[in-house]
């Protein structure tokens, strides 16, 4: 586990770069003292919540820096159903960056980070619809299991099990879990299949981490009873670090970027409040640890190891940490005896890692490409420094998943550093790099792992690995590391990047979805891509037998790797309305690939790829449209002006700080995408000429913002009140509030039909109050709940017509959903 004050260093020296879990640790003397306290506690902690964000970064970051327990959250999703503020990723491509940016707040406050199956199928009401959407029994047992693994003396839980419907039903359910797991996690019968890789386990205690916002406001909060709360001052103040526990929680939660939780931190003083649910009461409420003993002499054989590492953290020289090495390794030792195989695993990579701390030894494996196909070979630089006066030699090197092991003893002196080449062959058996939890395909409510040992690790795991086995006062000890590859950057410095194991082809059509609103053919480019030099093949479109594609398929060759070729064919729809997969598939020596290679590629986290398959949807579909000039403003992401595209749509994405009225001469219609008035400040000063283009006769569209942090008041012409209403059932039914109304007829006549085939949700932050002006068009409701009149409002204003949607076109469009694009083309026709 990487821990707190050796990241803090390394985010604030490379905060304008990538951040690396690769990349070596160098660990400061205050560093590694911490470390070496942290060494000396045997007490952990699981905090359990259901989604990224969720985690309260202030208690993780307390527990873990101040108390030195081991820190764990266990987020149940990884975010997929949320929106994105930085791209337009969503879904399961967003799941992994949410996953990234989890690791990432981990390793600034010092905990782990784990998951279970659940997928973040969007925002639920109750948690009766979450756990039959999720299926309770899998997400019961990954939560079991996630205990079983961990081994929590302590469970906190960040929501209430006791209130379903008045949250996100996937954050009670979260709780209902824990809550019923605590009783079932050491009974041998309760998923028995677990216990070939765990033991059972009794946590102590269980918790539930209220707060103010719980009891409907802090004037009540103030007022209630909390005989039964543990307080806990959690605004310690680290002097080594001159940070307060709370400004290192707030770098923590601004790792949360695609969500927009930049946070900024605060000092002095600040409590936390634990209700005690469940197990051994502790008789000081304030102490969650009484009664746990946290030292070395809770495991058998533990007692010299925690005198010795006491000596160690006595005597520690800030000067000279190496000093230490000597009876950190007979504690390594020791260690390596124990028979209690859950803290002699723990442990182990804790000693290792000070070890090589105290004494500067720097190990490092880096390839000479970023991208390897199986069956090649890669060459991998070796690099070994001890910067220390401590004998140590490098007796052997092994590398994975290959086992080659090479022996030669090299002695490190004291800062003299040892380079070698290797040449490592990877296996033609080697699985692509690939987000684990997506290789299978799961449902709308579960991912599908079927190795249980997989279940929960938190990353993409990587198979090329490098141990160095060096010998330190006699004894060998592995220092395992992965293989990366690094580059120089003239602006960045040094970067780091992933090692991945890539097909020897790829290939992606060009867009998502292909609208055909005629018999006319449409042209579709696929792009292929080597994995590796000299390939030579075919592609092919693979369409059902009334689409025509021609030609039948298009040789090709490259030459070099990285490079790319484009494929052209012309697709001919069917002649009756139908929405159908077109399939890339490219053949090489009679073997086929059908992968399209997604790199996820931001600074604030490790480069991510992703292996989906390589279609796209294609859908003959009857709908009319006009000849309008579309002005889109981006907001926070979406994929929308492609969408328009596709619908025959003259579109130009316009920055704001450049509108004027000149400008806007030049459309019919302007558009903003989602979140908007949010995130797009220049639309506050901008506001008037985008009314002004409507009273003159023109048509806005405005998607869906939020109520909160709107740049600007004046969003509408009129009164206009967003609130928190939505629907969440995709297949809610949908009534017409004004049938006649022209958006429901011009120029497509559309139908309850239209709204059939939704994916995740109908919509979100509709308005709850409106001026008179504004006409209503639809109206719809999740089970047990008042219709919500807002999802789609028109007013006329001066010649022109204004229109709000909290409508989900930022997700019905992409996923080619038809009567959404009906529903849209009516939209921009309006007032023709």
């Amino acid at each position: 586990m990487q821990k707190l004050y050796s990241f803090l260093f390394l985010l604030l020296a490379l905060s304008t770069q990538n951040l690396v879990a690769q990349q070596p640790s160098k660990p400061s003397s205050v560093e590694l003292f911490n470390q070496i306290q942290k060494l000396n506690f045997l007490g952990s902690v699981l905090y359990i919540a259901a989604h990224p964000d969720d985690e309260n970064t202030r208690l993780i970051s307390w527990l873990s820096n101040d108390k030195k327990a081991r820190t764990g959250y266990l987020s149940l999703t990884r975010g997929d159903g949320g929106q994105n503020l930085i791209g337009s990723e969503l879904r399961e491509l967003l799941g992994v960056i949410r996953t990234q940016e989890l690791i990432e707040a981990r390793k600034i406050d010092g905990g782990e980070q784990f998951f279970s199956r659940a997928n973040d199928f969007g925002y639920s009401k109750n948690p009766d619809e979450t756990l039959e959407i999720w299926n309770k029994e899998q997400v019961l047992s990954d939560v079991i299991w996630a205990i079983r693994k961990f081994q929590p003396d302590v469970i906190i839980n960040r929501f209430d099990h006791r209130s379903p419907g008045t949250t996100h039903g996937h954050h009670t359910s979260s709780a209902m879990l824990s809550f019923e797991a605590f009783d079932k996690v050491n009974d041998a019968t309760v998923f028995p299949n677990q216990l070939q890789y765990v033991t059972t386990w009794k946590p102590k205690r269980l918790f539930f981490n209220t707060s103010w916002w719980f009891y409907g406001g802090r004037d009540k909060f103030e007022k209630a009873d909390k005989s039964n709360l543990a307080q806990i001052n959690t605004g310690t103040y680290f002097s080594d670090l001159g940070k307060s526990n709370q400004e290192i929680a707030a770098l923590s939660r601004s790792r949360h970027q695609s969500q927009g939780f930049g946070s900024t931190g605060s000092r002095g003083d600040e409590d936390e409040y634990l209700e005690f649910l469940k197990g051994d009461k502790p008789s000081d409420k304030n102490n969650i640890f009484e009664g746990i003993d946290t030292t070395w002499n809770r495991v058998e054989g533990g007692k010299p190891i925690g005198e010795i590492l006491s000596n160690v953290e006595k005597n520690f020289d800030f000067k000279n940490p190496s000093a230490s090495i000597p009876e950190l390794v007979k504690a390594y030792n020791l260690i390596q005896n124990l028979k209690d195989n859950h803290w002699k695993k723990i442990k182990t990579e804790e000693i290792k890692k000070i070890i090589a701390g105290c004494a500067g030894l720097y190990l490092e494996a880096v390839s000479d490409v970023q991208e390897a196909t199986p069956g090649s070979t890669i060459k991998v630089k070796l690099e070994a420094i001890n910067r220390s006066n401590i004998v140590m030699n490098w007796n052997a090197t092994q590398t994975v998943p290959s086992i080659m092991m090479t022996q030669e003893i090299n002695p490190l002196m004291n800062n003299k550093g040892i380079s070698k080449s290797i040449e490592l062959p990877l296996n033609d058996s080697l699985n692509y790099t690939y987000p684990y939890w997506l290789e299978e395909k799961g449902t709308t409510g579960m991912y599908r792992v079927d190795n249980q040992e997989n279940i929960g690790i938190p990353d993409v795991l990587r198979q090329i690995k490098v141990t160095f086995l060096i010998d330190i006062n006699g004894t060998t000890i592995p220092f395992e590391r992965n293989v990366v590859y690094k580059y120089n950057d003239d602006v960045k410095g040094e970067v780091y990047q992933p090692l991945d194991i890539v097909p020897i082809v790829t290939s992606a059509l060009n867009e998502k979805v292909y609208i055909f609103n005629s018999n006319r053919s449409k042209t579709i480019n696929v792009k292929i891509k080597a994995g590796k030099d000299n390939i030579k093949g075919n592609v092919k479109l693979e369409l059902p037998n009334d689409w025509e594609v021609s030609p039948n398929e298009i040789p090709f060759t490259i030459d070099k790797k990285d490079e790319e070729v484009l494929a052209v064919f012309s697709v001919s729809p069917s002649k009756e309305a139908s929405e159908v997969d077109i399939k890339s598939i490219v053949n090489i020596n009679n073997q086929q690939f059908d992968k399209q290679k997604i790199d996820i590629n931001y600074q604030h986290i490790y480069k991510q790829m992703v292996l989906q398959p390589a279609t796209a949807k294609a859908i003959r579909l009857k709908i009319k449209t006009k000849n309008e000039k579309i002005a889109y403003i981006m907001g926070a992401g979406d994929e929308i002006p492609k969408s328009l595209e596709q619908m025959g749509y003259d579109v130009d994405i316009i920055k704001p700080e450049k509108i004027s009225t000149q400008l806007l001469n030049n459309y019919d219609v302007i558009m903003t995408g989602i979140r908007a008035y949010n995130v797009v400040n220049a639309l506050a000063t901008k506001q008037k000429m985008l009314l002004d283009f409507v009273q003159n006769g023109k048509t806005m569209i405005v998607q869906y913002n939020t109520l909160d942090d709107l740049v600007t008041n004046e969003m509408s012409p009129y009164k206009l009140k967003i609130s928190r209403d939505r629907v969440t059932d995709e297949n809610a039914e949908v009534r017409f509030i004004n049938p006649n109304h022209q958006i429901l007829n011009y120029p497509n006549k559309i139908t309850t039909e239209d709204f059939k085939g939704w994916t995740q949700e109908q919509g979100l932050y509709y308005p709850s109050e409106w001026d008179t002006a504004f006409t209503p068009i639809l109206s719809a409701n999740d089970k047990g709940e008042t219709p919500k009149n807002g999802a789609l409002l028109v007013a006329k204003y001066g010649k022109g017509n204004y229109i709000y949607t909290g409508l989900s076109f930022f997700r019905e469009l992409p996923a080619g959903v038809s009567g959404a694009f009906r529903l849209l083309a009516n939209m921009i026709a309006i007032g023709k």
